[in-house]
């Protein structure tokens, strides 16, 4: 795949807004030399400190988990960070999107390339060998409880480094060993903590959050636009947008959303006609409150997000300047697990306004004939696409059931509370993919009648959005295969910027 550009990381923490141009123009990285240089001293320090034999250090040369009493010989140290990936590796499940599984590996070099986690240089260079050559490690959703880091999907990760399991190289999936054979590398061979240092972190659970909300900020300025066409089809009042009803409310989100609303509104001939009611649904009136509720909820999963993809998540922490090695919590992601269940039912709630503009736009209301279709009865029109929305609707609600307040004792009772950020990880990710689907049947629906409204012209983004939406998905005359209007607005959904 061919590399737009080149990024240079460094020690300064990464945005949100940063992070999402490297990947979105899949930008080769070239490691710092700042980290290069932190890493290697924070590692000079843990072997001068490992070399002393009276030393006993958590991870390094002890067991894991309730085995952290039992004293390993320096001769087992490599053996035991081995042994340590190898057992680890026993994720189920669907494997996860590729993208998402890069992501993970670009955290994982982001975390180490900190220096506090004791690792050589070389170990970062090879995950940035992997991440450049597209040499994708196969993840699996299943298997991490979101505490003692995201154990199983991380083995599997760094299984790969040993020649073990599969990688997706270009797309193609292919044996680990055959990854390394393409990159002209041997097998890694771990040194003392670097197993646990590969294992030990957010990584997995942040990946998906990284991608969830990067994509949340992106839907929900699309789901404005969805929901001003609807508003435009269905000529709505436009006395709810005033600035000063949102004004007094005081919630940033919701002047947010208003103002953007009123923007997309300038030049219609349609929302503001004000002949049809005195009051819109709730669905229509009240968008700048329900659109702008999930805005900040989503603002505030960005900013946990942008500290945890810039935060050292492993265990123990490695001190050299202040000469500690410090057993603690810090890969447990209560943050992130708390962040994805508010993500979830923030989206959630935006895909379930969006069905209920879709109910009202069939309902014969307005002058716009019965499910949208002319000659209703022999044609049954857009009828059953509120059908497949409701559907999806419940299902998001469903899975909103929050992951965060479960917990199950593990490690012979040693790990007693956990977080289970990597379900509300993959959970998240189907309501978001839910959503897309949701905003692409109400943009269906407000197209079409819109299109009822002849000769009456919606603002001039709207009018752009519309004409750009027209060129994949048609108007319908008659009843058609209409899994094929779903697709075609679904390819539009994921291709949209605004």
């Amino acid at each position: 795949m061919k590399k737009n550009s080149q990024y240079i990381l460094t020690l300064e923490p990464l945005t949100l807004a940063r992070i999402g141009k490297i990947i979105s123009n899949n930008e080769h990285i070239v490691l710092g030399q700042d980290c290069i240089n932190r890493v290697k001293v924070n590692r000079e320090y843990l072997e001068a400190k490992i070399s002393q034999d009276n030393k006993t250090i958590y991870g390094i040369n002890t067991g894991f988990g309730s085995l952290c009493n039992t004293i390993i010989p320096q001769k087992g140290l490599e053996d035991l960070q081995r042994n340590l990936v190898l057992s680890h590796s026993c994720g189920t499940g669907l494997v996860i999107p590729q993208h998402i599984a890069k992501i993970v590996l670009l955290l994982k070099i982001k975390n180490l390339s900190l220096g506090y986690s004791g690792v050589r240089v070389s170990l970062v260079e090879r995950l940035l060998k992997m991440y450049n050559a597209d040499m994708i490690p196969e993840l699996f959703e299943m298997g991490s409880l979101g505490a003692s880091g995201d154990l199983a999907p991380l083995a599997h990760l760094a299984a790969t480094m040993l020649g073990e399991g599969f990688v997706y190289h270009n797309g193609e999936r292919i044996s680990a060993q055959t990854g390394l054979d393409r990159l002209g590398v041997d097998q890694f061979v771990l040194g003392a903590k670097e197993g646990l240092a590969l294992l030990n972190g957010t990584q997995f659970s942040t990946g998906y959050a990284l991608h969830e909300v990067l994509e949340a900020n992106r839907l929900l300025s699309l789901a404005n636009h969805t929901a001003v066409m609807s508003m435009d089809a269905f000529m709505c009042s436009v006395d709810p947008l005033d600035a000063d009803i949102h004004r007094v409310r005081n919630q940033r989100g919701q002047i947010n959303v208003a103002a953007e609303i009123r923007g997309l509104l300038q030049g219609t001939q349609l929302a503001g006609h004000g002949k049809y009611s005195v009051q819109d649904p709730y669905s229509f009136r009240c968008v700048p409150q329900v659109h702008g509720a999930s805005n900040d909820a989503i603002t505030y999963v960005s900013d946990i997000v942008e500290r945890e993809i810039n935060a050292v998540t492993d265990n123990p922490n490695v001190f050299d300047e202040e000469d500690k090695i410090l057993s603690g919590g810090n890969f447990h992601a209560q943050p992130i697990a708390l962040a994805l269940d508010f993500l979830a039912i923030a989206l959630s709630e935006l895909g379930s306004i969006s069905e209920r503009r879709t109910y009202v736009l069939l309902g014969a209301n307005r002058e716009l004939p019965a499910f949208l279709i002319d000659d209703v009865g022999l044609n049954s029109g857009m009828m059953i696409l509120q059908y497949t929305a409701a559907s999806i609707a419940s299902q998001n609600k469903q899975l909103c059931t929050p992951a965060s307040v479960d917990s199950i004792i593990s490690c012979n009772g040693q790990e007693d509370h956990v977080s289970m950020a990597a379900n509300a990880g993959t959970k998240c990710y189907r309501v978001l993919q839910n959503l897309k689907s949701l905003i692409a049947i109400e943009l269906i629906l407000a197209a079409q009648a819109k299109d009822f409204r002849k000769g009456m012209k919606s603002g001039f983004k709207i009018e752009s959005m519309h004409a750009s939406f027209r060129s994949t998905v048609p108007f319908i005359k008659s009843d058609m295969y209409i899994k094929n209007l779903i697709v075609g607005a679904e390819e539009f959904v994921e291709k949209w910027n605004a």
